[in-house]
């Protein structure tokens, strides 16, 4: 199952490659992401597809994991207004879009507050 990850680093250099490192190390590859800074934190959001191995091998090099949430993923053309297009039907459903990013092949990555809902109206 495709799992987004929510991940707290310090803003500084290299925590990001301590956490590439760690999941690379482990075998588990990363589908997608996105990462914010504000107030000396970092949030980071990865899609994964074995949530249990990065769990482990993120813990296991002392990073902290403050979510983990179902993600749906959706392949669409990189062409304009694709998003806008695979959001309207999230909302004309009634889904809450909580989190959004790009991943690999095409794929746009939503992390909703209804994932069935969100993968049937999709």
């Amino acid at each position: 199952m495709a799992t987004d990850l929510t991940i707290s680093l310090e803003d500084r250099p290299g925590e990001l490659a301590r956490l590439g490192q760690a999941l690379g190390d482990a075998g588990v590859n990363v589908d997608g992401g996105c990462a914010t800074t504000g107030g000396g934190n970092g949030e980071v959001h990865i899609l994964v597809e074995d949530a249990g191995a990065a769990r482990s091998a993120l813990e296991g090099a002392g990073i902290q994991i403050t979510a983990e949430r179902e993600a749906v993923v959706v392949n669409a053309p990189n062409r304009p207004g694709e998003l806008g297009r695979t959001a309207r039907k999230l909302a004309d459903a009634g889904v809450n879009i909580e989190t959004y990013y790009v991943a690999t092949g095409d794929a746009l990555v939503f992390v909703a507050d209804d994932p069935a809902k969100a993968r049937s109206a999709l």
